[in-house]
């Protein structure tokens, strides 16, 4: 893996792919990759992302991305190395997490032009692409419970762990009930979301994983804390065209996600733990009225 570079040698690179575009500004990015990440400007006005990784890393990535081409949200993939070792793909400008506008829009353009182009999934033997069956998906929630629990502390009481430990162990132990598997982004964060003059209007760095695809609708739902309502939930919910959307199921799972949202809020974001902390109580209140059979509107 290269982890230096120089104008010289990407321009040679660009070259080596038939892209007549010479690059005239390298900015390296930080992020959570363990690769490395180069922004670069061209002498046309474009920019890219040229990011190397690990093989299985990059090989994923391209799949998602080449997946869902049809997506204005993503990003184009421009080439690959044949070894997998790298990856070019037009970068997306614009803000990412703040300055968003309301969740019900950038959710609404989310769902139409990412959630209902996604595809069920069939074994495509790619590297790196994380795929659960019944039993290590639940495990993979349980997981994720366990890591927000070691971050949350005596924030939330042990009745709480218990208790969104036990929705786990309900609403994950029937595959049928799950629904049909997709080819997942897999960190659908507003982290991850790039706005302009308050509009959503990218998606970027996918970890593809395979899974129900309410895990990325809820993912997304809870990654900030404004309007985690079941208001907002519904409505965004009545857009999705594929997956299995029980309405009081929804209910239950948003508590698991909003748990372990809770635990990476205390670690990467405690400004908005109040937010969450409230959206928790809320939560709490609705799932309550359906373990008692109260119905909601």
């Amino acid at each position: 893996m290269m982890l230096d570079t120089s104008f010289k040698e990407i321009n040679e690179l660009f070259r080596f792919h038939h892209i007549d575009d010479e690059i005239i500004g390298i900015q390296r990015l930080s992020g959570t990759t363990s690769g490395l990440v180069l922004k670069l400007e061209s002498q046309k006005g474009n920019t890219y992302i040229l990011k190397y990784d690990h093989p299985h890393q990059i090989q994923s990535g391209e799949y998602f991305f080449n997946t869902y081409k049809n997506s204005t949200l993503l990003p184009n993939v421009l080439f690959t190395a044949s070894d997998r070792s790298y990856f070019a793909y037009t970068f997306i400008e614009g803000t990412t997490h703040f300055n968003r506008g309301s969740k019900k829009h950038w959710l609404t353009l989310l769902i139409k032009d990412l959630f209902n182009k996604y595809v069920r999934y069939k074994d495509s033997g790619i590297p790196g692409l994380i795929e659960y069956s019944q039993e290590t998906w639940k495990e993979f929630n349980l997981i994720g419970i366990e890591e927000a629990r070691v971050n949350i502390g005596d924030l939330l009481s042990v009745e709480d762990y218990n208790y969104v430990q036990s929705k786990v162990e309900k609403l994950f132990d029937n595959r049928m009930k799950q629904g049909d598997k997709f080819l997942l982004h897999g960190d659908t964060g507003v982290h991850n979301f790039v706005f302009d003059q308050s509009t959503l209007i990218g998606v970027i760095d996918p970890s593809p994983m395979v899974g129900p695809l309410t895990y990325d609708f809820l993912y997304a739902f809870c990654s900030s804390p404004d309007d985690i309502n079941v208001d907002t939930l519904y409505a965004a919910a009545d857009l999705l065209e594929q997956g299995e959307i029980d309405k009081f199921r929804l209910i239950e799972e948003v508590m698991i996600q909003l748990y372990c949202r809770i635990g990476l809020c205390v670690k990467h974001h405690p400004s908005d733990l109040p937010g969450y902390l409230k959206a928790w109580e809320e939560w709490k209140q609705l799932c309550g009225q359906l373990d008692e059979g109260i119905g909601i509107i």
